[in-house]
């Protein structure tokens, strides 16, 4: 099979930085007004609001805040209208990244975007100048210790997935993004609790990179991810375990 996403890796291991940075509510908060905007804000009708409001409360988030969210995601608060927009372009060494935000202000956030990657040794793009490189993918990532390799296996292949990885702790899933939503409900029946659920963006070629561009790279995607209005970010980048731990020792 396949391996998964060197990416994937290196954003679990970035999930405790974020938190930190007081990033993860604000993260949190986007993905219930994504799905209650585009769902309705009743999570018993609405399975990507409910499954978003439950990682809401496994970190701790506060009703009201939860409640606030979900009134801007259908238009009940005030706030302005809120608008999803894709920003594609270059980092260091030619990778191509893409940017998913969430505004209510494009003449604000498009020149922040721009001004990050600029600083960061990369530039804005015009269009589907590397949208095209990427394609959807279902994902799910489970703890090992959650379930058996025997019964994550039965279920997911039942379910279509594609592929099937155990690797640093974690039963990873891709599959189709038609066969996500069938294949992420049977796990929660299952009892099964999952880290992470999500359509991502997987690019059909990588780049490696080493030295100051690896560095620069890290960075700018830090930057581009604290950024408020910013959902997520995909790239195309490669950076070999030995590289990670030589810019983590400096």
């Amino acid at each position: 099979m396949a391996g998964h996403s060197h990416w994937a890796r290196i954003k679990r291991a970035k999930a405790t930085t974020d938190a930190r940075r007081g990033r993860a509510w604000s993260r949190l908060s986007r993905a219930i007004i994504v799905a209650a905007r585009n769902g309705g804000g009743d999570p018993e009708a609405n399975l990507n609001l409910r499954y978003a409001i439950d990682a809401a409360k496994a970190d701790n988030m506060p009703k009201d805040t939860i409640d606030r969210a979900i009134k801007k995601g259908t238009g009940e608060l005030g706030g302005g209208k809120l608008e999803e927009l894709n920003y594609e372009g270059y980092g260091p060494g030619g990778v191509a990244i893409l940017c998913a935000a969430l505004t209510d202000n494009r003449k604000r956030t498009g020149p922040e975007i721009k001004k990050i990657l600029e600083a960061r040794g990369g530039n804005l793009g015009a269009s589907n100048c590397v949208a095209w490189i990427f394609s959807k993918q279902g994902q799910i990532s489970i703890p090992d210790t959650a379930t058996s390799e025997e019964q994550i296996t039965e279920l997911a292949l039942e379910q279509g997935a594609e592929d099937i990885q155990h690797e640093d702790g974690y039963f990873l899933i891709t599959c189709d993004p038609g066969s996500f939503e069938g294949l992420r409900d049977t796990i929660h029946a299952a009892g099964i609790k999952f880290e992470s659920a999500e359509v991502s963006m997987e690019p059909s070629t990588t780049v490696t990179l080493t030295g100051h561009d690896a560095e620069r790279m890290l960075k700018l995607i830090d930057e581009l991810e604290e950024h408020d209005d910013v959902n997520a970010v995909y790239s195309n980048f490669e950076i070999s375990d030995e590289e990670l731990a030589r810019i983590a020792g400096e």
